[in-house]
């Protein structure tokens, strides 16, 4: 493996909003970058291939495929394939390759995830991404974590990634961004009941002018918009992160009510969106009342009111 990590093939696991995003980022720098998603099977097929056109990033057909040919192997897919994807990984991972799980998963299926990349003679590295990747990109705030995390740093800061080793042992990164989830969706979910019904009743700006009085740091008319454009588009994906965070309070010993609640409401909105209830610009009308509207809406029809 060359020295020089600017010198390296990467393969990107997942090309989703993730993987695209670092893929740009790294082919700015001039690094060889590969991909390879499960939905190249799919109608979505045509889009990841032209964006990988675009960026001069190349196409794998296999997950051993792509481990074959990588010198450094980052894997963001859903929560749920975790697992699944190290266990593909591993079948064509290099002797000494690294291997970073950058997946929203528990302490537990990290754990499981590492031993199979390990078994193979690839390093495996805990990834526990902390806030949005928009605005930050590759510099998003990221926690290492495991045997090898020390090592790798200063390779991944070549590579312009933003990152501090939180542990040597697995799960302790993980651990860390589950926690905040609990919180961070948690509050995303609640202000989408909490919304839409006051919005309901008509009581909307009461609640928001008491909530402004309580925390007078949070702009709640910008963050209610903010909860429902980041729901909306990636509530899918929240829903199965979520789930692994109540699986995370599984293992801690605690009944999980709270994140079980939030993966079923972030679930429940990725549902209506399959739907289309919110049209392709929800993301920009900046107006949560709009998509409350249209929630209830769909409610009533339901209803029969």
């Amino acid at each position: 493996m060359k020295a020089d990590p600017l010198q390296w093939s990467i393969g990107l696991v997942g090309y989703g909003e993730v993987g695209r995003t670092l893929a740009e980022d790294l082919r700015k720098q001039g690094v060889a970058v590969s991909f390879f998603d499960l939905k190249l099977a799919g109608s979505d097929a045509p889009a990841l291939q032209r964006h990988a056109r675009e960026h001069g990033v190349g196409v794998a057909g296999s997950h051993r495929e792509l481990a074959e040919h990588s010198d450094f192997v980052i894997c963001a897919v859903t929560a749920s394939q975790t697992v699944a994807a190290a266990e593909a990984c591993a079948t064509g991972m290099r002797a000494g390759a690294w291997y970073l799980d950058f997946n929203s998963a528990s302490p537990g299926a990290k754990q499981r995830a590492a031993q199979s990349i390990d078994a193979a003679g690839g390093r495996y590295v805990e990834g526990a991404v902390m806030t949005s990747i928009p605005p930050y990109r590759i510099r998003v705030p990221l926690l290492l974590g495991g045997p090898h995390a020390a090592e790798f740093l200063p390779l991944l800061s070549a590579l312009g990634f933003q990152a501090s080793v939180a542990s040597d042992q697995l799960g302790i990164a993980s651990a860390t961004k589950m926690c905040r989830s609990v919180m961070v969706k948690g509050l995303e979910a609640m202000v989408i009941e909490s919304f839409t019904t006051a919005r309901a009743y008509g009581v909307e700006d009461q609640v928001i002018a008491s909530l402004k009085e309580t925390f007078p740091g949070i702009d709640w008319e910008q963050q209610g918009a903010y909860f429902f454009q980041r729901v909306i588009q990636h509530g899918r994906r929240r829903a199965e992160e979520v789930r692994e965070v109540a699986e995370t309070v599984r293992e801690a010993g605690l009944t999980p009510w709270s994140a079980s609640g939030t993966a079923e409401r972030q679930a429940w909105v990725a549902d209506l969106a399959d739907t289309g209830l919110f049209g392709e610009k929800s993301a920009k009308r900046g107006n949560w009342r709009i998509e409350a509207d249209r929630i209830l809406s769909t409610i009533k029809k339901k209803e029969g009111r």
